[in-house]
């Protein structure tokens, strides 16, 4: 088995355009298809260009699960993006007057931004947990929990997103200030691993 981060991107992608997919069975005046099929196209090629390294052969048969885990989260947070994109764009079409071309009511949208940062943290709070609690099982003896960059700008990013959910409970944080942090959390999140993976795997050539 092979992983790095194009097939995660590629992945990530598949995810977020299976969610859209979905919706507009109910919503079908998203208009995004056309960007999401691209980035959909482009992530392929990359993956095809990049497949990754094989999985160490010490590493534990529950490792995928744990990737699974991980990248569910990195597609749903990327599908709350996707929202909260189209929320922002149809915020300043009301602001201008202009037609938004959007059958989706503007707190429809918002409920449906949270719904998904609120499933992607649970699942990224377990892959945290998981990478913490059973890091030797799944990647070997001596392979536990590190604070490299990929588990740095993951805490910082699941930090974020709990700022941002606390905030959102308590203070009824909206708007300009809640897609800030949500692309602050998913930009951390995307550096976490993608990023990193792909200066190792890139940039210096290596693959562990």
């Amino acid at each position: 088995m092979r992983f790095g981060f194009a097939p995660a991107l590629s992945t990530t992608v598949w995810l977020m355009l299976t969610f859209y997919v979905l919706e507009q069975h109910w919503f079908p005046r998203l208009k995004t298809r056309w960007t999401l099929m691209v980035l959909g196209a482009s992530v392929v090629l990359i993956a095809a260009v990049f497949p990754g390294a094989p999985m160490h052969s010490n590493a534990s048969a529950l490792l995928p699960l744990h990737w699974a885990l991980g990248i569910a989260s990195y597609g749903l947070f990327a599908a709350a993006l996707v929202h909260a994109t189209i929320l922002s764009q149809a915020e300043k079409n009301m602001r201008m007057a202009v037609d938004a071309s959007i059958d989706v009511p503007i707190l429809t949208l918002e409920r449906l931004t949270f719904r998904f940062v609120s499933a992607g943290f649970v699942l990224l709070t377990a892959t945290l947990l998981a990478g913490w609690l059973f890091g030797d099982s799944l990647y070997g003896a001596n392979a536990a929990w590190r604070w490299d960059h990929k588990t740095v700008f993951s805490v910082l990013s699941w930090l974020t997103f709990a700022v941002l959910l606390v905030g959102r409970q308590r203070f009824g944080w909206r708007g300009r200030t809640a897609i800030r942090f949500l692309y602050t959390g998913t930009g951390l999140l995307l550096l976490g691993y993608v990023g990193s993976r792909f200066v190792m795997e890139v940039v210096l050539g290596r693959t562990a």
